[in-house]
C-alpha cells in the first residue's frame, strides 16, 4: 500500500531533522516557541542546580555531539549498549582523554537520570579511569625569562599577577579593581571554580607595578582591572593565552606549557620554599588537599635532595671502577692494533 503524500509542513519538518510528526520521540530542531526544546530544559535544570555558565556550555556541547552521532534516533530510543559503544568510540576512535569522556558521561547522566528519569539506561556503565598526569612547571629562572620577554606593561602585569597569586586565567581576566585589598595584601577571588570565593596573596613586590599600570591606563576606582577593547568588558581569556604563547617562544622555553602553568609554578615554588601544603590548598581554592598534593610529586624540595643509589655506588667503589676502566681501555687498545 502506497504511503500518503507528505504535506508541505511535514516535509519541511523532516528536512529540519524531525523523524515524524506523530512520533513521541521526534527531535525538533526548529521549535517556533510551541514547547521548550531539550537544550532549554538542560540549561534550566543546570541553572536550578547552580552550575556555572562554563559548565552549562560544556554539557550542552557534549549532548549536541551525542545527538548528532545517533541522529535520526532520539535519545529516548537508545539503550545502555548504545551509550557504552558511544563512550568506547570517543576513547578508541576519536582518542579523547579520559577527563573529556568523563565530562560526556556527566552530561549524559544529567540527561538520563535527572531529565528523563531513566537511571537504568546509564546506571551500570563504568566511568573511564582518569590519567594521573603530573603538571609541567617552570623553574624560577624560566619564570624570570618569561616576564622579561614581554614589553607590554598590561600583559607583563597580568602574567606576573597570575604567577604571584596562583590565579586561573578565568579568574585573572575577571578581576575587578575593587577586588584588590592593598591594605591587607590580599586579592578577593569571586565566584571561582565550584562557585566558591576565596582570598589569595597580593605580594608587596608587585604593588608598585600594579600602581604604575593603574595610572598608565587611567583606570578608575571600580571596574575591570584588565579591560578589553571596551571598558565594559574584560580582556578575553584567549588574548592573554596567545600573549603567553608568544612570550614562551621569545623566552626560548620549549616545555609543553601554557598560561595555567604559572599557577602550577606558583604552588610548586611555594612548596619548595617551605609553605605548608594546607595554606597552598587555601590559596589555590582546592576543595580537597589531595588535589594540592600533586605538587609534592613535582617539587624538588624533597626529590632534589634524594641521592640515587648509583651515586653511592660510584662513591664507595670509585677506585675499583677506575682500575676496571683502565683495564678496559688497555684491552680496547690491544684490539685496535
Amino acid at each position: 500500500m502506497n504511503e500518503p503524500a507528505k504535506t508541505l509542513p511535514e516535509t519541511a519538518l523532516n528536512n529540519a531533522g524531525v523523524t515524524s510528526l506523530r512520533s513521541p520521540t521526534a527531535w525538533p530542531q526548529a521549535n517556533h516557541g510551541l514547547q521548550p526544546t531539550l537544550w532549554t530544559k538542560v540549561r534550566e535544570e543546570m541553572r536550578l542546580r547552580n552550575y556555572s555558565q562554563k559548565t552549562i556550555k560544556a554539557y550542552v556541547s557534549c549532548l549536541r555531539s551525542f545527538v548528532r552521532y545517533f541522529r535520526p534516533r532520539h535519545p529516548r530510543q537508545l539503550r545502555e549498549e548504545d551509550i557504552r559503544n558511544y563512550l568506547l568510540h570517543l576513547l578508541t576512535e576519536e582518542k579523547h582523554a579520559s577527563g573529556t569522556v568523563n565530562q560526556v558521561f556527566n552530561a549524559l547522566r544529567l540527561l538520563y537520570v535527572d531529565l528523563y528519569k531513566r537511571p537504568f539506561v546509564i546506571g551500570s556503565l563504568p566511568r573511564p579511569a582518569r590519567e594521573k598526569k603530573l603538571p609541567d612547571v617552570l623553574n624560577e629562572d624560566e619564570v624570570r625569562r618569561l616576564f622579561a620577554s614581554v614589553d607590554n606593561l598590561k600583559h607583563r602585569t597580568m602574567l606576573m599577577l597570575a604567577y604571584a597569586s596562583g590565579l586561573r586565567v578565568s579568574e585573572l581576566v575577571r578581576l575587578k579593581i575593587e577586588d584588590i585589598d592593598g591594605d591587607r595584601g590580599l586579592i578577593h577571588i569571586r565566584d571561582a571554580k565550584g562557585k566558591r570565593d576565596r582570598f589569595t596573596v597580593l605580594p608587596e613586590s608587585l604593588r608598585g607595578q600594579l600602581l604604575t599600570y593603574w595610572r598608565e591606563y587611567k583606570l578608575g576606582r571600580t571596574g575591570w582591572l584588565f579591560p578589553g577593547q571596551s571598558p565594559d568588558h574584560h580582556l578575553a581569556e584567549r588574548s592573554i593565552q596567545a600573549v603567553t604563547g608568544r612570550a614562551l617562544k621569545r623566552a626560548g622555553i620549549e616545555k609543553p606549557v601554557s598560561m595555567h602553568t604559572l599557577r602550577h609554578s606558583f604552588a610548586t615554588h611555594l612548596l619548595e620554599h617551605g609553605t605548608d601544603l594546607r595554606y597552598i590548598q587555601e590559596l589555590l581554592g582546592h576543595q580537597s588537599v589531595r588535589t594540592t598534593e600533586v605538587y609534592t610529586h613535582v617539587s624538588n624540595r624533597v626529590l632534589g635532595k634524594i641521592r640515587s643509589p648509583l651515586d653511592f655506588l660510584l662513591e664507595n667503589y670509585e677506585h675499583k671502577f677506575s682500575r676496571k676502566e683502565a683495564k678496559l681501555l688497555d684491552s680496547a687498545k690491544r684490539e685496535n692494533k
